[in-house]
C-alpha cells in the first residue's frame, strides 16, 4: 500500500480553483490500518505498486463515506473527493487480484453474486468530470454489494428465524399429533377394557340370574311337592279321622233275622245278639276302628273275631267261614272275615254282639243307630 503515499485529496477550495485552502494527505500505513485477523494477510505490492487495486480502495472509501463521520468531522462542510484516473494500472493488476469474496472481513459482507459483480466492475474507471464512481466502479459496486450483503444477511437471519420457528411449529405439531394418538389409543384401550368388563359382568349377571331362576323354580317345585304331599297327608288324615269317627253296618247286603233277646230252642238263654243273614263268603267289615284282640274257634259261636274299640267296647263277629284279619289295628270298613255257617247255626249268617266295657251284651240295633248307622 506504499504506492498510495503522496496521494492527496483536494479540498473544497481547490475544487473551486482556490489553492490557498488547507489540505491534508491520507497515508495509510501498517500502523494506521487495523490488522486483519486470521490466516489471510494483505500482501504488499512489489516495486511500490498499488496493493489490492481499485477494489480495496473503493471498499475503503465506501466505508469512510458510509460512516458519515470523517467528511463532516469538527463541523466542516462536506469535502468532495477527487479520485485519480487509474487507467491502465487497474487493468494491469486486475488479473492478479484475488476475488473480493475471499478477502478477510469483506467476503462475509457480500454474497456470491455480489462478489462476481465487484470483480467484473473493478476495471471500470471513475468519471473524471464528476469525481464520482461510475456505474461499474468499485465504489458503486462495492457499496451496492455491501448493501446487498446486509440485506442478504438480514434476509438470511430472518429466513433462519422463520425456518427455526417453522421447525419448532412442526415439532410441536408432531408432538401434539403423537400425544393425541397416544390419548386416542389410551381411550380406545379403556373403551375395549370397559366393553370386555361389561361383557364379563353381563355374562356373570346372566349366569347368576339363571342360577337364581333355576333355584327359585326348584324351590317352587319343592314347595309345591311338599304342599301337595301335605295336602294328601292331611286329606288322608281327615279321611281316616272321619272313618274313625264313623260307624257302618257289618255287611253291605243282608237280611235281619233273629234279634237281641229273642227266645228259641237253639239257645240256652235268650238271643244275645243280632243276626244278619247273607250268603256264605259275603265280606264282613269292621263296624268301627279298633284293635282285633281275639280271633279263632269259639265253640257254638264257630269262628269268631273280637274287635275292641278305643272306648273298650267289644264287638263279636261270629259263625265266620274264614278270618281275613286276626290281629292288629283296623279301620272302619276294613274286611276282617267272611260270612259262614260254623258253630251252632241253621244257615249262613253273621251273629253280631255288642259288649260295652267287655261286659254283658246289649242290643246292637239301638247302639248302631246311636252311632249314625241306619239299620
Amino acid at each position: 500500500m506504499a504506492g498510495l503515499t503522496g496521494t492527496r485529496f483536494a479540498t473544497a477550495g481547490e475544487a473551486d480553483g482556490d489553492a490557498d485552502g488547507p489540505w491534508e494527505e491520507w497515508n495509510p500505513t501498517e500502523e494506521s490500518v487495523r490488522p486483519v485477523r486470521g490466516k489471510h494477510r494483505v500482501a504488499k505490492q512489489r516495486g511500490g505498486g498499488l496493493a489490492r487495486g481499485g477494489t480495496v480502495l473503493g471498499v475503503g472509501v465506501i466505508a469512510a463515506v458510509g460512516a458519515g463521520g470523517m467528511a463532516t468531522a469538527e463541523g466542516r462542510p462536506p469535502v468532495p473527493i477527487s479520485m485519480p484516473d487509474l487507467g491502465g494500472v487497474a487493468d494491469a493488476v486486475s488479473d492478479h487480484l484475488p476475488d473480493a469474496a475471499s478477502l478477510p472481513g469483506v467476503g462475509d459482507l457480500i454474497s456470491d453474486g455480489g462478489a462476481h459483480t465487484a470483480s467484473a466492475s473493478a476495471a471500470t474507471p471513475a468519471d473524471p468530470l464528476t469525481g464520482n464512481a461510475g456505474p461499474g466502479s468499485p465504489s458503486g459496486t462495492s457499496a451496492g454489494s455491501g448493501s446487498d450483503s446486509g440485506s442478504d444477511a438480514g434476509t438470511g437471519s430472518g429466513s433462519g428465524a422463520n425456518a427455526g420457528e417453522a421447525l419448532r411449529s412442526r415439532i410441536l405439531q408432531q408432538a401434539d399429533a403423537q400425544q393425541g394418538a397416544a390419548e386416542q389409543e389410551a381411550r380406545e384401550a379403556a373403551e375395549q377394557a370397559a366393553i370386555k368388563q361389561a361383557t364379563t359382568d353381563a355374562t356373570a349377571d346372566l349366569k347368576a340370574a339363571e342360577q337364581a331362576a333355576a333355584a327359585k323354580k326348584e324351590a317352587a317345585a319343592e314347595a309345591k311337592r311338599k304342599a301337595e304331599e301335605e295336602a294328601r297327608r292331611k286329606a288322608e288324615a281327615e279321611r281316616l279321622a272321619k272313618l274313625a269317627q264313623s260307624f257302618i253296618t257289618p255287611v253291605s247286603s243282608y237280611t235281619l233275622t233273629a234279634g237281641f233277646g229273642q227266645a228259641g230252642d237253639r239257645w240256652v238263654a235268650d238271643h244275645t245278639g243280632q243276626d244278619f243273614a247273607a250268603p256264605t263268603g259275603t265280606p264282613v267289615k269292621a263296624v268301627h276302628s279298633g284293635t282285633i284282640t281275639q280271633a279263632g274257634w269259639a265253640g257254638s259261636y264257630g269262628y269268631r273275631i273280637v274287635l275292641t274299640l278305643d272306648d273298650g267296647t267289644e264287638l263279636w263277629f261270629c259263625h265266620l267261614s274264614s278270618m281275613v284279619k286276626t290281629s292288629g289295628k283296623v279301620s272302619t270298613g276294613d274286611v276282617i272275615g267272611r260270612v259262614g255257617a260254623t258253630g251252632n247255626v241253621t244257615g249262613p249268617h253273621l251273629h253280631l254282639e255288642v259288649r260295652p266295657g267287655a261286659g254283658d251284651p246289649i242290643d246292637p240295633m239301638p247302639w248302631l243307630r246311636d252311632h249314625g248307622v241306619s239299620v
